[in-house]
């Protein structure tokens, strides 16, 4: 019976993640880039240092945009980033990772266009608080309550897995591999610092993240960097791999199979998109809690989230692989990465950084992820619910360290997926207000920053 009902899970996962997903999803970063005239790449430099220097800004909202921005990344930067890129590298080739930065770069327009509409379209809910994303934009932008509440049923469910059982599961066994501790004692504590911070609500969690979110990442990428100044000799070669076989066939090797270049983008995409979440249409729901005095201020925030996540966290994970010389052995996921960081000289404390980043990259996406399910959970039943879902929460944490989910990852893809379908109609559908907002604003930002 199990095996049927995995064999049915991966049918469905496999029809809701195949080429026409992937497509439309890069296709529609492509169409919203063009018809922003290339936004990400123009006002990457402004936008970067809004995000991170000035981070202040007068406007209504519950958070300041740097936490807004750091929530968002809290949820983005997790498991994928270590476990994704790898298991791209080990099956699709070196040119996955081409194929990730392009739908990077690409998800930088999407993930700004969700953010002016998530900030275009939020409402003032229960006491005063912020409310906003897809659901919002869907119901209120498009006049449609029905793809508002598919998406919010979508995402809370997903939320369950893919951002609570999934991350609880991974920190319990990445504690348990380097440290011996037990399972249920990792739950149990994991548990109780995930209540401490979302009972609080979005402000508690905008606070940590704040606080959290910096250190980790650049504890990781000056780790990277550590391990790549060792490999230094191998990065041209690195390079030469990623751009040669983004466009040509990988031979097998080692313990690789070989891969076609179809099989090189369908990774890279996937694992791409899986890491930024750009058009998944999580992250405007943290964006439209900002403070911030118009849409698109917000939305070159949101924007650099995709850059940060991609363009720097990823890289640093695949160029360690690929300078490790190991990335054909056979091994995948989070092995490998651990075993490319523990290559050479580092050994140990290579090892060192990845367990411990992947513990504090899932117990953030927890966090993120938590106000997501919320927002969508109050969408679909009311602000009554806030306080009976943050209890839930903090106990499928802890249930979700203990047990196999063969089932969930599989399930979690699938409402993904799903969650993808209705945001990236809404995308499509309200591109001239998106255009609108941009041109309304834009100038008048970047004369500012002057």
């Amino acid at each position: 019976m199990q095996e049927k009902v995995i064999g049915l899970l991966q049918w469905a996962n496999n029809l809701v993640w195949g080429t026409p997903m992937l497509v439309l999803l890069v296709g529609t970063g492509i169409y919203l880039t063009v018809l922003l005239r290339g936004i990400q790449f123009t006002t990457l430099y402004p936008s970067l240092r809004l995000a991170l220097i000035q981070r202040k800004q007068a406007g209504e909202g519950d958070i300041s945009h740097f936490q807004a921005l750091m929530t968002a990344l809290s949820a983005t930067v997790g498991t994928g980033n270590i476990a994704g890129v790898a298991t791209a590298i080990a099956a699709g080739g070196p040119g996955a990772l081409f194929w990730m930065w392009i739908t990077g770069l690409f998800g930088m327009a999407t993930k700004y266009s969700e953010a002016v509409l998530a900030v275009k379209y939020r409402v003032h809910g229960a006491r005063g608080m912020m409310s906003g994303g897809p659901m919002y934009y869907l119901s209120i932008g498009m006049n449609s309550k029905f793809l508002g509440g598919a998406f919010a049923l979508f995402a809370s469910i997903a939320a369950f897995g893919i951002g609570n059982m999934v991350q609880s599961n991974s920190v319990a066994h990445a504690v348990e591999t380097t440290f011996g501790i037990g399972n249920g004692w990792v739950g149990a504590i994991l548990a109780l610092a995930t209540g401490l911070v979302i009972l609080g609500g979005i402000k508690s969690i905008g606070r940590v993240t704040s606080a959290l979110v910096p250190v980790m990442i650049v504890l990781y990428v000056v780790g990277g960097l550590a391990v790549l100044v060792v490999n230094a000799a191998a990065i041209p070669q690195a390079f030469a791999l990623i751009f040669k076989h983004a466009f040509t066939p990988v031979a097998a090797s080692g313990g690789f199979a070989g891969a076609a270049v179809a099989l090189a983008i369908q990774k890279g995409v996937s694992r791409g998109v899986f890491s930024n979440e750009s058009g998944l249409g999580s992250s405007p729901i943290a964006a439209a809690a900002a403070q911030t005095p118009n849409p698109v201020t917000q939305a070159l925030v949101s924007m650099t989230q995709t850059f940060i996540d991609t363009i720097v966290v990823c890289t640093i994970t695949g160029l360690v692989i690929l300078t490790s010389g190991i990335w054909d052995s056979g091994v995948t996921g989070a092995e490998l990465s651990t075993l490319a960081f523990s290559t050479g000289p580092l050994q140990k404390f290579g090892g060192m950084i990845v367990s411990s980043s992947l513990v504090l990259f899932a117990y953030s996406t927890i966090l993120g992820w938590s106000y997501y399910g919320e927002k969508s959970i109050e969408y679909l039943i009311g602000p009554g619910s806030r306080v009976p879902y943050r209890v839930l929460w903090v106990v499928v944490v802890a249930f979700g360290a203990m047990v196999k989910l063969d089932l969930v990852w599989t399930f979690a893809d699938i409402m993904n997926g799903l969650m993808a379908l209705p945001n990236l109609i809404g995308l499509l559908a309200l591109s001239p207000v998106i255009l609108k907002e941009t041109r309304t604003h834009l100038d008048a930002f970047l004369q500012q920053g002057r």
